[in-house]
């Protein structure tokens, strides 16, 4: 058995030579409190893991590491193949990030904010692709009000834009539809639908919104204190834990502490 089945794992299949993303046997302590303990996960082009756990959990932090804004204790995250604490400015140029907890400088116009990080991240046209993401998300309207006075939901949606600037081949997002009313939230989650089958970046996607998980993610990972404690696709999830939905998997692995899912760790696939 190798790491990255030291947890409850309920999806088989042949795993490309290369995942976008490959994460083994993480440790992130600080002082005396370890956040990640031993996680070990991979995200494939083209497909969409969704990343569950209980608040302190250590998706967060996690996140944080593949970022290269935390460095791990111990372990070795890879993207495209490459050592992220060697290759971290050119794994960054081909990654982006959306998180509902990261504002723009309020300061400047939407179009403004968008036109500065299209520059930075080097788009050849960026006017160009500045004008599709706003009519993508349809967020034209906000285009010229500061970003400091939209709704949380208009946030939202233009950090979203702003993650999808570089037509990044790994994209994090942290909660992409919190803040969002049905409607938006809707179209959201068939935005990354769009964007997974006709761009195939590798997606890791952290949500505390089962509809979100069910609809747009291919396979399903629960954290908790640290640790992946199961993994599959939502049918193999609600068959194996024996509930009706994933919300109920989410409520069962949360209040069990992990316990129910302790005597199948190192049984898996």
């Amino acid at each position: 058995m190798n790491r990255s089945q030291a947890a409850t794992t309920l999806s088989s299949g042949t795993q490309p030579t290369v995942p976008t993303l490959q994460i083994d046997n993480v440790v992130k302590r600080f002082d005396a409190f370890t956040a990640v303990h031993g996680v070990s996960l991979h995200v494939n082009a083209g497909e969409v893991v969704g990343l569950l756990g209980v608040n302190g959990a250590g998706k967060t932090t996690l996140m944080n590491m593949i970022l290269g804004l935390v460095t791990p204790t111990s372990g070795s995250i890879q993207a495209f193949g490459m050592d992220l604490a060697k290759h971290r400015i050119e794994i960054l140029r081909r990654a982006n990030f959306c998180t509902t907890y990261a504002a723009l400088p309020g300061n400047l116009k939407v179009r403004h904010n968008l036109m500065i990080f299209a520059r930075l991240y080097g788009v050849a046209n960026p006017k160009q692709k500045v004008e599709e993401l706003l009519e993508l998300l349809e967020i034209t309207k906000l285009s010229e009000k500061k970003t400091g006075q939209l709704s949380a939901g208009e946030s939202t949606r233009v950090n979203l834009a702003k993650a999808l600037l570089n037509d990044p081949e790994l994209l994090l997002l942290d909660e992409p539809t919190a803040s969002l009313d049905p409607d938006i939230a809707d179209k959201v989650r068939k935005l990354v639908r769009h964007i997974q089958k006709s761009k195939s970046p590798a997606i890791l996607y952290t949500s505390h919104n089962m509809r979100d998980i069910e609809e747009v993610c291919d396979r399903v990972l629960f954290m908790h204190e640290g640790k992946i404690l199961a993994q599959g696709t939502t049918a193999e999830l609600t068959e194996h834990f024996k509930e009706d939905d994933l919300e109920n998997v989410f409520i069962q692995i949360a209040r069990s502490g992990g316990d129910s899912t302790k005597s199948e760790i190192g049984n898996s696939k």
